[in-house]
């Protein structure tokens, strides 16, 4: 394989997938790397927004054509441990999808479009030369190799490989959380997402294909330490302090093969756009979960890099203004709607939650406003 190529993406989740589609068509000789083999499960939601699904349409992944049958979601039911309940209308209609299949698809996509994609392969070192290239060591089991490449694309979500530079700003939450994530058959799932707050942190119900649905949950990593060590005892566990869910897991049966956890996880408190070189996904950003947005942000951060990076490698602007113009988008893009997010994960926790169903029920209109403020903008996809 070429050790010399245009560009190299680290990660190959839905950001790193869709920035090596788009580069890839563009021209550029482009690899993929990530330190899994794929298709596999991930910690996520399952989400996906009508925001997601434009930007997929402007990547040209259409999932209807694809044979990938989407769960239709168009209410979201918030459930607090005391027993109050809360029902909001989606802005537009959600989908749900298993990442098992859309990683895949997007791999595919990725590869028919002329990325070359390495699997299990973990980068050991990132290096910034004089000439401005990058060199980005990996190792295969026992075999190390080094790539040269004039862009590097970080997409590798919140675990940052060895060789990155950790600046001193602070970008990162101190309360560390744990990601879990299985699938359930058993459960009846109506076209809603269901979110359940209990001790430390917040559970997610959503239907997936074939009869499943997917329970993701981000937990305190105290409370998780206490819980037991399967993904299925902590989630067993977090449920008794909130006894709606309980009573939907109840009769829930596991799917084998399909929990994942990972941690430690710390959320935003602002965007990293750049180390030494562009951030996309959740390496960018760590928004909340319960906003329900992270697909959307992972789209919209890559194709927004991919504009900018598409750019450079056509030698239109110099590395700085590679560097000053995604900063400066990525920043636009999502300050504002980091620091809304904020606020509301802030806002779920405190004690008083327990007043938030009565106050919604004397304002049905309010729990709609929160719902479009914790997400993008419509995108006007033509000006990236």
């Amino acid at each position: 394989m070429d050790k010399q190529v245009d560009a190299i993406v680290v990660g190959a989740g839905i950001a790193g997938s869709s920035t090596a589609i788009q580069l890839a068509r563009s021209g550029h000789r482009t690899l993929l790397l990530d330190r899994q083999l794929f298709p596999r499960h991930k910690t996520c939601g399952e989400f996906m927004s009508p925001e997601t699904q434009e930007m997929l349409e402007f990547l040209g992944v259409d999932l209807l054509k694809h044979h990938v049958k989407p769960i239709m979601m168009n209410k979201a039911c918030i459930y607090m441990p005391r027993g109050g309940e809360i029902n909001v209308p989606l802005p537009g209609s959600a989908w749900g999808i298993s990442r098992y299949e859309l990683d895949h698809l997007l791999h595919q996509k990725a590869l028919s479009a002329g990325a070359q994609l390495i699997t299990k392969a973990t980068v050991i070192g990132i290096e910034l030369l004089d000439n401005e290239q990058y060199r980005v060591d990996i190792r295969q089991g026992s075999h190390t190799a080094s790539y040269y490449a004039k862009a590097v694309i970080g997409a590798y979500g919140t675990r940052k490989p060895k060789g990155v530079i950790h600046t001193e700003q602070n970008y990162r939450d101190e309360v560390v959380y744990v990601g879990l994530k299985s699938h359930y058959t058993g459960v009846e799932a109506g076209a809603q997402v269901e979110l359940y707050f209990c001790d430390g942190g917040y559970t997610g119900i959503s239907p997936v294909p074939n009869g499943m649905v997917n329970v993701a949950a981000l937990l305190t990593r105290d409370v998780t330490q206490s819980s037991g060590k399967s993904v299925q005892d902590i989630l067993k566990i977090a449920s008794r302090t909130n006894p709606k869910l309980a009573a939907r897991l109840n009769n829930a049966v596991l799917v084998p093969g399909t929990q994942v956890s990972i941690a430690p996880v710390r959320l935003s408190d602002i965007p990293e756009p750049w180390s030494t070189f562009p951030h996309v996904g959740d390496a960018l950003l760590m928004i909340p979960p319960l906003c329900g947005d992270g697909m959307s942000v992972a789209l919209r951060s890559s194709i927004l890099c991919s504009n900018a990076t598409d750019r450079y490698l056509h030698g239109e602007i110099t590395y700085n203004e590679w560097k000053s113009e995604y900063t400066e988008k990525a920043n636009h893009e999502f300050v504002k709607l980091l620091k809304r997010a904020r606020m509301i994960q802030k806002l779920a926790f405190v004690k008083a939650n327990r007043l938030y169903p009565g106050i919604a029920r004397i304002f049905p209109g309010l729990a709609t406003y929160v719902v479009k403020s914790t997400r993008l903008a419509e995108a006007e996809l033509n000006r990236f």
